[in-house]
């Protein structure tokens, strides 16, 4: 069933557990994800970032996931990830996202918090949750930048909490986007810290190649949304390339059944290292 993000994480903040938040290309990927939450009667989130759109257009893919999640047989929140623009967020939101993200995290701050509470009321329009971010996280969504990881003030936090009420927010702890060259060493001092002067649901990003011990830490320590991105694309090619090298495609369907079959393996995986099945 098609659900509010808020509804998700304000249960893993009773539930002391993190949802996972996969994004998703294409409809194999959809399939995957709903395939492991429905398997392990887990909720989930399906996302897609502003800067995919290129390889998946929002008017495309967009109502194909909002319909994934109203078929679903366990909650599914469908989220716009990193959004850049209003227009593709307003988009987003008449598709039916039940939430959005706003990406400020390269404005200064009172810029962040100006466009962020814009954002919200536009979101609350359509009933949606708003997602934001404060201090930067490594990397980039499509591997184009190499973005320097600058840590999340503390201060910084409980002024944006304050002042925007936004509905998750994400904070930078030393995780990044895409591969990590070398092991991530998350800086729990400053995730402790923020979750001791603020109640808003933290969000993760930079999920891949995080250890499964520091996803779990994490999700005691106010992380309650983990975005896993680089994996599930990385799980469905190497998938598919077994696939071939053991000659197990022998056609389309079967390319496309490897596919769903990275997809949901990926899922699985994560959905039990956070916590999440049997919490539907």
């Amino acid at each position: 069933m098609l659900v509010n993000m808020k509804e998700l994480l304000a249960d893993a903040e009773k539930g002391d557990y993190a949802v996972g938040s996969f994004s998703v290309a294409n409809m194999e990927m959809v399939l995957g994800v709903i395939k492991a939450a429905e398997e392990l009667n887990a909720p989930v989130i399906l996302q897609i970032a502003e800067v995919r759109l290129k390889q998946s257009p929002l008017e495309i893919i967009g109502p194909l996931m909002v319909a994934a999640a109203k078929s679903a047989r366990v909650p599914v929140a469908v989220h716009f990830d990193h959004g850049k623009t209003m227009e593709k967020i307003s988009q987003a939101l008449e598709i039916g996202f039940t939430s959005v993200m706003f990406d400020g995290s390269h404005l200064p701050l009172d810029e962040n918090i100006e466009m962020t509470k814009k954002v919200i009321e536009k979101a609350k329009q359509y009933g949606a949750a708003v997602e934001a971010e404060i201090g930067c996280v490594g990397g980039s969504e499509d591997g184009s930048e190499d973005i320097a990881i600058n840590c999340t003030r503390p201060e910084d936090a409980v002024r944006f909490e304050k002042e925007t009420g936004v509905d998750a927010l994400a904070i930078a702890i030393g995780n990044a986007h895409g591969n990590y060259k070398s092991t991530p060493k998350l800086r729990f001092d400053i995730l402790s810290e923020v979750d001791s002067l603020t109640e808003t649901p933290l969000v993760l990003h930079g999920g891949t190649g995080i250890t499964p011990e520091d996803f779990v830490r994490c999700s005691k320590t106010g992380i309650k949304k983990i975005n896993i991105a680089t994996a599930t694309f990385d799980k469905v090619e190497s998938t598919v390339r077994k696939c071939y090298n053991e000659n197990r495609i022998n056609g389309y369907y079967d390319l496309q059944g490897a596919e769903v079959e990275g997809a949901y393996q990926n899922a699985k995986t994560h959905i039990l290292i956070f916590g999440t099945d049997n919490k539907a």
